[in-house]
């Protein structure tokens, strides 16, 4: 039993129109009421309402602000303790002031999650959902911060206990058979359980498959565009991000180093690199510039070659494509300044020529909508009904469940190959195990604590 009180800003710290301050607790009420001064003492007041009310010091008997102050009771709350927040002006003096006065009477620090924690640990959300709280906060477009609330709401962990209940009946129906073979249970067959196995591997195929998908959504995807000086990097960069990051000039080489920027392409967030322009050059920062282009193109998910429409594929060109392939990484070929182009059939056969390449013209504003849904459609290539379906996010899921089903391989194979009950009922132990380390029925004490210390001190 947790028999302290903790308190934190909940709200960003610095100059704001409101700051939270949370305390959660066995004392909060009492604590609350040592600084607290409304219409009723906060141990009076009803649960889940708001009062008026001004903080005042009990030292001096000085009003320190004027606030609103909600009383939640437990279990009716984020912690499923006694619950008090408190919402002052914003301002880091106020805050601070506020916050010195809860740990003088009685309350102490929070550390960083731990009234998240304090929820799981009082039962209220598991493990995955507490990790979906981080991802909520963290979410970089609206699909990103559906699909957290999703499992915040508890659909991974849905699907989980229903997979853990199957293969728990499963062993109870095996050790049943085997340490009271006298009584008339119902007898549980090695096919049985090889029929039950393979429909659950089958089951966690699936969400180990999304995994690729759900990282993309999780971190993002890394696009760099790459090409040679002065083709139209830092013009397609300002454009796809929607306001002007890069500089831009007619000199070639003015992109010294590398340029990073998040954007949102239908739900995906994609970290999109302008690079230096790739090319032979005595310039010895220009080279270092190239060096980190060429670093980049390694680190990348996917790349976006440029070229122009009215050289194509010129010898430098070439040498960036061929790095590209090199490194094995997948791209999109874009033919840029196609405006310069005033022979439309040569266009036309350029096109015909050219099938997977995208035309485009930066200036005139064409062809971007196209390179969108080309990136998109590599994001999301395979992947079916996305906000319907459950997405495994986090790299420490897919680990625990490739664990699983591993040993559950192990099952099928005993099986199959005749092996004694007793024998499969040891892999389908560790098995769901494994499954347990993701929602905290098994977690080890290390694991949890490197989870909650990711997240920000007030959550």
């Amino acid at each position: 039993m947790i028999n302290d009180t903790i308190a934190a800003i909940s709200t960003a710290v610095g100059s704001s129109g409101i700051t939270v301050i949370r305390l959660s607790g066995p004392q909060a009420f009492e604590i609350a009421d040592r600084i607290f001064r409304g219409k009723t003492p906060v141990r009076d007041q009803k649960s889940h309402t708001i009062q008026y009310g001004r903080i005042i010091s009990p030292e001096t008997g000085e009003t320190i602000d004027e606030v609103l102050l909600t009383k939640m009771e437990s279990p009716r709350t984020y912690t499923r303790e006694d619950v008090v927040e408190i919402n002052s002006h914003g301002g880091y003096t106020i805050a601070r002031t506020l916050l010195n006065m809860l740990y003088e009477n009685g309350a102490r620090p929070a550390e960083p999650g731990e009234f998240t924690r304090r929820a799981f640990m009082n039962g209220r959300i598991d493990l995955s959902q507490a990790e979906a709280v981080m991802d909520i906060i963290q979410a970089r477009t609206d699909r990103v911060s559906r699909v957290a609330v999703k499992q915040l709401e508890g659909s991974i962990s849905r699907k989980l206990e229903d997979i853990r209940e199957r293969l728990i009946e499963l062993l109870s129906g095996i050790e049943v058979n085997l340490d009271y073979p006298e009584y008339d249970a119902e007898e549980v067959t090695l096919a049985q359980a090889g029929e039950t196995t393979k429909k659950i591997i089958g089951i966690l195929d699936e969400l180990i498959k999304s995994f690729s998908f759900g990282k993309l959504l999780r971190e993002g995807m890394e696009a760099v565009i790459a090409g040679k000086p002065n083709v139209g990097k830092s013009s397609l960069m300002n454009r796809l991000a929607r306001k002007n990051r890069s500089i831009v000039t007619d000199i070639p080489g003015t992109t010294r180093d590398i340029i990073e920027e998040y954007i949102n392409i239908k739900g995906i967030p994609v970290k999109l690199v302008d690079t230096a322009g790739v090319r032979e050059t005595a310039d010895r920062i220009e080279q270092l510039g190239v060096e980190r282009s060429v670093q980049a193109i390694a680190g990348a998910d996917l790349a976006i070659v440029l070229v122009e429409a009215g050289t194509l594929i010129t010898d430098e060109d070439e040498a960036i494509l061929k790095k590209v392939r090199e490194e094995g990484k997948p791209y999109i070929l874009c033919i840029n300044k196609t405006d310069l182009i005033m022979d439309g059939s040569r266009l036309e056969k350029l096109k015909k020529d050219m099938p997977d390449a995208v035309f485009m013209s930066i200036a005139e504003d064409t062809g971007i909508d196209e390179l969108e849904e080309r990136i998109f459609r590599f994001a999301a290539e395979n992947i079916h009904d996305m906000d319907n379906q459950v997405l495994v996010t986090n790299a420490r899921h897919e680990s625990q469940l490739k664990k699983a089903r591993a040993y559950l391989e192990s099952v099928y194979a005993a099986c199959q190959s005749g092996m004694t009950l007793d024998m499969v009922a040891l892999d389908l132990k560790a098995a769901l195990e494994e499954l347990g380390k993701i929602t905290g029925h098994h977690a080890d004490e290390d694991v949890i604590n490197a989870i909650f210390s990711r997240f920000c001190i007030g959550k």
